[in-house]
């Protein structure tokens, strides 16, 4: 998501002055068939039982697979990736690239010949924070938020090399704000839901991740009636599911919702959003100002933890641990306007001033220091 776009930024009219031609490649999956398996057992873990991936994340944590160039597998597909683009700058926005594939890029290009940087989009230190974010031989770290720098500078990256640039989301995010009757007309029109009442959106992961039925059975059965819209990604299953379910509760307005490109639209028109704690679906929400429910059900992750952490020391939300818990928030918000007013004014507080075209001139500011020196 984030190599995206930093992608789309610079390849924008206003990202072009930069000169850059960005190349994504899938490191991961595309240095060694064993990598690609332990990226599926990770999507596998997220949807199905995210409590036991702190087994598989304190392993990792503990054996740096990654961690020097000597012990990556496939190493020799990596070399030939840099040797066919000759990179000047590298940019990781994963955990695990930050130490082995910086180490062969440095050996392989020269050390003054390209420059190693890491955009991490993790939004609290502590258990879930991996310390693989951090190699205090690189170039420069990019941290989403003041805490996401200070976890890292905890960790021994140096406080100089270290940066608060903001979260990088795609350009639809950043357009001017909707106005009040842009607002009305897209729920209108769009959603065919009333503007006048409440609106609650459920997320999805990003590998499609979702407990919606559930939920929605436990609004209803306590007599709530929210407008809600169902995020489904690609999964046809569920999205018939729920329009079943929709047609068999008329009192209770549901609209489900295939992969949309109007995400920035739909978090500016709810009243709250339901998600797990990942860092995408939540910075979207907090830059766009909309109040979020954790969803911690069936466990969190050790990086959804960190995430549940920023959202609660800000005051920004929520989080329920079972579907059960989730009437007795909206219920509370739909009866309290107030208490949604505030979060909303603490949204707006902690909002980054940063936007990612202020992360690509850094980023291209850092090369230059490289090669001058």
């Amino acid at each position: 998501m984030r190599a995206r776009a930093f992608e789309d930024w610079a390849n924008s009219e206003a990202g072009k002055k930069f000169g850059l031609e960005i190349t994504i490649h899938q490191t991961l999956e595309g240095t060694h068939p064993i990598y690609n398996i332990g990226v599926e057992t990770y999507n596998w873990i997220q949807r199905l039982f995210p409590r036991a991936h702190h087994l598989y994340w304190n392993f990792l944590e503990q054996v740096k697979l990654l961690g020097a160039a000597k012990r990556i597998f496939g190493k020799r597909n990596f070399i030939e990736t840099l040797e066919l683009y000759q990179p000047h700058i590298l940019i990781s926005t994963h955990p695990h690239l930050n130490h082995g594939f910086f180490e062969i890029a440095k050996q392989q290009l020269g050390r003054d010949k390209v420059t190693c940087i890491t955009y991490c989009g993790e939004l609290f230190g502590s258990y879930g924070f991996s310390r693989q974010w951090v190699n205090p031989d690189s170039d420069l770290f990019i941290g989403a938020v003041d805490e996401t720098c200070e976890a890292a500078n905890a960790l021994g990256m140096a406080p100089d090399k270290s940066w608060v640039g903001g979260f990088l989301l795609k350009p639809k995010f950043y357009d001017a704000p909707m106005t009040e009757e842009e607002k009305r007309e897209f729920i209108v029109e769009e959603l065919e839901m009333d503007p006048d009442k409440f609106i609650l959106v459920l997320g999805t992961g990003a590998n499609g991740a979702n407990n919606h039925l559930d939920k929605l059975e436990f609004i209803y059965s306590q007599g709530i009636r929210p407008q809600v819209v169902a995020l489904c990604a690609r999964n046809n299953l569920i999205y018939d599911s729920i329009n079943l379910w929709d047609r068999r509760h008329p009192s209770m307005k549901v609209k489900p919702l295939r992969y949309t490109d109007k995400m920035a639209q739909l978090l500016q028109c709810a009243s709250a959003v339901v998600a797990r704690p990942g860092t995408g679906l939540t910075s979207e929400a907090i830059y766009l100002g909309c109040p979020i429910i954790s969803n911690g059900i069936g466990g969190l992750m050790p990086q959804e933890i960190i995430t549940v952490r920023y959202c609660r020391k800000h005051n920004i939300g929520r989080a329920i641990k079972r579907a059960g818990e989730l009437p007795v928030i909206i219920k509370e918000w739909m009866d309290k306007p107030e208490v949604l007013k505030e979060i909303r004014a603490n949204l707006l507080r902690i909002r980054p001033k940063m936007r990612p075209l202020d992360v690509i001139g850094k980023v291209v500011d850092r090369a230059k220091e490289i090669n001058d020196s």
